[in-house]
């Protein structure tokens, strides 16, 4: 019997690849955006286009912080996810999110108001960060946003960071 994927195990598998894309130094996101089970669009964290890969430039400590101790270049995988899709002209209203660590509360603000209809994440960023709760994921859930930790099995994947 051949039994075929689920879409949500196929893009969650694809956003943990894109991760590893990634040039940041603290942690590697990805993001994969979905509308009627096609990918119109992907992303992941890292340094604007054209400018510094961390990595690269800064290999034993990553790029400089900011004022709130965070990185002073990275884009979220998110927000790559969503300006992409902007970019090109794609309508994100209705899509579904799928990625690698739940997003944080300015990402939440962000895919609320693109008007995503649903996130599915793999790892909490709230035990990623030592905090008591996730609060993107309280804010989307406050305002209509369905979002659910993904339960599915990753079989195409190698080690991620």
């Amino acid at each position: 019997m051949n039994t075929k994927p689920e879409f949500d195990d196929i893009y969650m598998e694809l956003a943990v690849n894109l991760a590893k894309r990634s040039h940041c130094i603290k942690r590697h996101v990805g993001a994969v955006l979905t509308k009627d089970t096609r990918i119109i669009s992907i992303g992941y964290n890292g340094p604007p286009s054209g400018t510094h890969n961390c990595d690269i430039e800064w290999p034993e400590q990553g790029c400089p912080r900011d004022s709130k101790g965070g990185c002073s270049l990275a884009i979220h995988a998110e927000q790559n996810a969503l300006l992409y899709a902007v970019k090109n002209k794609t309508e994100v209203t209705g899509a579904t999110m799928y990625v690698t660590l739940a997003p944080c509360l300015a990402c939440s603000r962000i895919i609320y108001t693109m008007g995503v209809k649903k996130v599915i994440y793999l790892k909490s960023y709230a035990e990623y960060k030592g905090i008591k709760s996730d609060e993107g994921v309280d804010f989307l859930l406050k305002f209509g946003v369905q979002v659910e930790r993904y339960k599915g099995e990753l079989s195409n994947v190698t080690h991620m960071i």
